[in-house]
């Protein structure tokens, strides 16, 4: 399962203990962060990439992975503080943070309270703004919350047969579905004494992190260090099933990316070059969230070129 050259192992940092993984690697650190229901393991095919310049690293967040699953501590204070901390014990006076998804909370405070501390930051379809208007409108347009995936509500006894239902239920993770994905997969699962395979975030984590990412209103325009921001633009047809979504579902899947989301994901990218001037900004037409995974080769161009010039 788990063949990226890595070490494994854990800190203690605010009262919580936290799993990283270390690439090894010579020169400035550059710490990676996942997004929500990821864990450090989702990087494992990218981060090496980058080991010829930089020590790299990667940290998985409390409530995540091997890390410890507290019922508190997902305010946006504590998360950060999370980080901080991790950075103390590990020695790592100064770092680049490249952060997938809702990390991008993470790093935009934590640039704000120690801009000392960063030396780049790099976005990984992240810098969006769940707090307004356009992004409630955008949820509440999504036609994907009112078609129910086939294995909605069954109870699985292995890990292999709960992944094949992500893959079935998910079709745009089937497409990015790998070494990486699958082992990261296996850190985010457990199994009740009775057998039967859940996810370790507990609903109630899983709502306290959405509380946080819907109220915290993005410091962008605090960041003063050099700043790349990579955005994926949907088309939709990532999230298609042609095995069970209707003709009709299809349409209302495709219609809403190319108008309603990809609207708010514009707003999102003006807002984001307006906060941060001195940004770099990609922006990948028909991308995946996980661009780092599906335009892994254009993703990595770009960050080489900003890392290293």
């Amino acid at each position: 399962m788990d063949t990226s050259p890595h070490k494994s192992d854990f800190v203690i940092v605010n009262g919580v203990r936290l799993h990283y993984l270390d690439w090894g690697g010579n020169g400035n650190v550059l710490l990676f962060l996942a997004g929500m229901g990821c864990n450090a393991h989702v990087f494992d095919e990218f981060a090496p990439r980058f080991t010829d310049k930089f020590h790299v690293m990667a940290v998985t967040r409390r409530g995540h992975g091997e890390s410890d699953h507290p019922e508190t501590g997902y305010d946006i204070e504590t998360l950060t503080e999370d980080l901080r901390q991790f950075m103390d014990v590990l020695g790592i006076e100064k770092a680049i943070l490249a952060g997938h998804s809702m990390a991008h909370i993470e790093l935009s405070h934590f640039s704000a309270l120690y801009p000392e501390r960063v030396l780049k930051l790099v976005f990984l379809d992240a810098a969006y703004n769940r707090t307004t208007d356009s992004y409630k409108n955008m949820v509440a347009k999504n036609p994907l919350r009112q078609i129910q995936p086939p294995d909605q509500g069954r109870d699985f006894y292995s890990v292999e047969d709960y992944f094949a239902s992500v893959k079935r239920s998910y079709p745009a993770m089937a497409l990015i579905w790998g070494e990486a994905i699958e082992a990261q997969g296996w850190h985010e699962v457990t199994q009740t004494p009775e057998g039967k395979i859940i996810d370790k975030m507990t609903e109630a984590i899983e709502k306290a992190i959405r509380s946080t990412l819907t109220s915290y209103h993005p410091e962008d325009a605090q960041i003063k260090c050099p700043t790349l921001s990579v955005f994926a633009t949907a088309s939709g047809r990532d999230y298609i099933s042609d095995d069970w979504m209707s003709a009709e579902q299809k349409v209302q899947v495709l219609e809403f990316f190319a108008t309603v989301n990809n609207a708010w994901a514009r707003e999102n990218v003006e807002q984001f070059q307006q906060n941060v001037p001195q940004a770099q900004v990609v922006v990948i037409p028909d991308g995946h969230h996980y661009c780092f995974i599906r335009q892994d080769a254009r993703v990595y161009k770009a960050m080489r070129k900003f890392l290293i010039g």
